[in-house]
């Protein structure tokens, strides 16, 4: 037990230190004896766990969408609104990548040509379908205009969301990040909420981001 406990924990370091390094560098830019030296491990240990840097690159992604879907169900679970419910998880994806490297990562990969396998899906194919099913509950619930293209919206909003964490790594330190999603939902909310149900969402995303200021 021990033992399988020692290796666990190992793993987790040796994702850990990829993460942080393919955050930083960039995967092409990033070797195996780099990942070895920043986790401080031995080659044969990396190599007991992962044969290949390709394969650090899934094991990461895989984690990503873990921690998503994670988080869509506690959302759910919430029992509240639609677009409540969808600002809550934009939020907590946010939160997870001022937390730590493997979620800064993940969209890295993403957005870096690192292949997906099969069965797991690609992280914007995910997110677009949670963010299509919350935009079209939202509209039922009369929270969105009932005239909206929901496909457009959805793919616009992953867009928006995905560019602000791409611009912010390059631009801004990641503790910025909640203020420009903040930003973000204050920009969609006036063009998709009627008047008198802004106030209500303006006021969950200034909330939402002190919630995560104060972490």
């Amino acid at each position: 037990m021990a033992r399988q406990l020692r290796a666990e924990q190992t793993r987790a370091t040796i994702i850990r230190a990829a993460a942080d390094l393919f955050d930083r560098h960039g995967y092409e830019s990033t070797s195996l004896s780099d990942i070895v030296e920043h986790a401080q491990v031995t080659k044969g240990a990396l190599y007991f766990h992962f044969a290949a840097k390709e394969d650090l690159a899934h094991a990461i992604i895989e984690i990503q969408s873990q921690a998503s879907r994670r988080l869509a169900r506690e959302v759910d679970d919430r029992k509240c609104s639609s677009l409540e419910g969808l600002m809550r998880i934009t939020f907590g994806l946010v939160r997870l990548t001022v937390e730590g490297p493997v979620a800064r990562a993940g969209l890295r990969l993403a957005t870096g040509g690192v292949g997906v396998r099969p069965p797991l899906p690609h992280p914007f194919t995910e997110w677009l379908d949670i963010v299509s099913r919350k935009l079209l509950g939202a509209v039922k619930e009369s929270d969105i205009h009932p005239d909206v293209d929901v496909d457009a919206v959805a793919h616009s909003l992953l867009s928006f969301f995905v560019g602000i964490r791409v611009t912010s790594r390059t631009l801004e330190p990641v503790l910025r990040l909640p203020r420009r999603l903040t930003e973000m939902w204050y920009v969609l909310i006036r063009g998709l909420v009627p008047v008198t149900r802004r106030p209500r969402y303006l006021g969950l995303a200034t909330q939402l981001e002190r919630e995560i200021r104060a972490i």
